[in-house]
């Protein structure tokens, strides 16, 4: 590549002031020639012809619109892909991929917010927190006459569905921790779960041995309701189930039943469909701790997804391999 590829915009224009700030958009104009004043979201724009034509990266985020056939055709120069977001899936075709070109995403710095979300409601949810808020509301006193029991994070059995990017973080942000974690996931072997530092378990069992269940899981076909009716009467009385993943992995109904029989709690940053309909029951039980889908990066943490853009232009650029490039083999598996 030149020393300072022509590049392109690809997302949500209102965007890129918060994905690259002045001071990484600074070190990416370093590295690659872009105009961040002109943003494409639709590539057949008779507007944007020259500058896809000309276009050897293509910088993408949230909006971005898809890579079809006919898009491809109108950047001929086309030779990388950088994704300030999570998943490609939403814009990539198998024609990217048949035409070689190299695909970089920055879902693993968009893991680490989701992973210490979930470490938060885990600790949290061990003390009840959430339970005792609205004790300490309703009474306008202290709800405890002295030592509470049955609360408390030594020892307490975390579930982790899914060794996806952000289990395997959460894995880590738990290891300093005095609970005891387990994995279940159909992809993992013993030996990878022994490298993880975590037992590998079948999805029936974790769910009836663990007080606390986050999922992170993919939403794949095989997944859809991977938490159901069945599922959710494995818990135990007083567990608590956490997903930061996609809505559609749990049933919501079932779960619904469960909260209202006392049985479990939820922690919920993602629902199905999102967001709720307006007479959702999970708006108002009170074992039902609702977030409107913000565990992934917000606020200054976009930063990070455009320093991980800049990090991967500057590999390119450099002639070294993309350190976050996207296996397209395991595309359809992953988060």
């Amino acid at each position: 590549m030149p020393e300072r590829p022509p590049a392109v915009f690809a997302m949500t224009a209102e965007n890129i002031p918060h994905v690259f700030p002045p001071e990484v958009l600074a070190r990416l104009r370093a590295c690659v020639d872009i105009d961040p004043t002109a943003v494409v979201d639709d590539f057949a724009d008779p507007r944007v012809r020259a500058a896809l034509a000309r276009a050897e990266v293509l910088v993408t985020g949230w909006g971005c619109p898809t890579l079809d056939t006919a898009a491809l055709d109108a950047m001929p120069a086309l030779r990388a892909v950088l994704h300030a977001a999570g998943s490609v899936k939403g814009f990539t075709t198998p024609e990217v991929w048949r035409r070689g070109i190299l695909v970089s995403s920055a879902a693993a710095a968009n893991a680490l917010p989701v992973a210490e979300y979930t470490l938060a409601m885990i600790l949290l949810a061990g003390k009840d927190v959430f339970a005792s808020r609205d004790l300490l509301r309703s009474r306008r006193g202290h709800p405890y006459g002295g030592i509470v029991p049955g609360i408390g994070n030594y020892h307490r059995r975390v579930g982790v569905v899914g060794a996806s990017r952000i289990g395997r973080r959460l894995i880590e942000l738990l290891r300093p921790h005095d609970l005891v974690v387990s994995l279940a996931d159909p992809y993992v072997d013993e030996a990878e779960a022994a490298r993880l530092g975590v037992p590998l378990l079948p999805l029936d069992e974790l769910l009836r041995t663990s007080d606390i269940v986050t999922v992170h899981a993919p939403q794949t076909p095989e997944t859809h309701r991977l938490v159901g009716a069945r599922e959710l009467a494995l818990m135990p009385d007083g567990s608590v189930l956490i997903n930061t993943a996609r809505g559609s992995l749990v049933d919501h109904d079932a779960l619904a039943g469960q909260l209202r029989a006392g049985r479990l709690t939820a922690i919920l940053d993602v629902t199905d469909p999102e967001p709720l309909p307006a007479d959702s029951p999970l708006f108002d039980l009170p074992n039902a701790f609702l977030t409107p889908h913000l565990a992934g990066s917000q606020g200054n943490e976009l930063a990070r997804l455009g320093l991980t853009v800049v990090t991967e232009a500057e590999r390119l650029t450099a002639g070294d391999g993309l350190r976050y490039g996207v296996d397209p083999s395991v595309l359809e598996r992953a988060a």
